[in-house]
């Protein structure tokens, strides 16, 4: 089993809160292509994270809700990219204060093969591990079985990964 370096997203993770920013727009005439593009575009351009609500718009008409997190830093220019991507005429921004676990990745065996699992650490020791669905569903398609099968396959062991660690012993 090895391990992996820390997540690049939570280089700033330290023990107390860090700071976010949210920034979010409601979209009332966007396709879901146009849509899709300004969520993946935003990722590749540095947001922590990106996601859509469906939403209610003024005459009822339904809307999509794009909103997303990132560093301080990095606020004024995505939501620049926002506005460039969706055509919308504003960009609302509110600050958060944000406490997350620290993250690495270490990979486990499975019964179909190793699999990368995310560990979030709270004061030095795992607390939770997930396998990573692009290495789970890798699985399901090489041995031919449902991506569900091979995620219970990873979960399993990621959980014993986790109760090696919490004894104090190797996994």
């Amino acid at each position: 089993m090895a391990e992996s370096r820390d997540h690049p997203a939570n280089a700033d993770v330290g023990d107390s809160p860090i700071s976010v920013v949210e920034l979010c727009v409601n979209l009332d005439d966007a396709t879901g292509e146009l849509i899709g593009a300004a969520f993946q575009a935003l990722l590749d351009a540095g947001a922590l994270d990106v996601w859509t609500t469906a939403i209610t718009m003024k005459k009822q008409r339904p809307g999509t809700m794009l909103s997303l997190l990132c560093r301080e830093p990095d606020a004024d220019r995505l939501a620049k990219l926002v506005l460039h991507h969706t055509g919308s005429f504003g960009v609302r921004r509110r600050a958060w204060d944000r406490v997350v676990l620290q993250r690495r990745f270490v990979e486990v065996d499975t019964t179909l093969g190793p699999v990368r699992v995310k560990v979030g650490q709270l004061d030095g020791h795992a607390i939770v591990a997930r396998p990573e669905h692009d290495d789970v569903a890798r699985l399901a398609a090489q041995h031919q079985v449902t991506v569900r099968e091979a995620g219970a396959a990873a979960e399993v062991a990621a959980q014993h990964w986790l109760a090696q660690q919490r004894r104090g012993g190797d996994a």
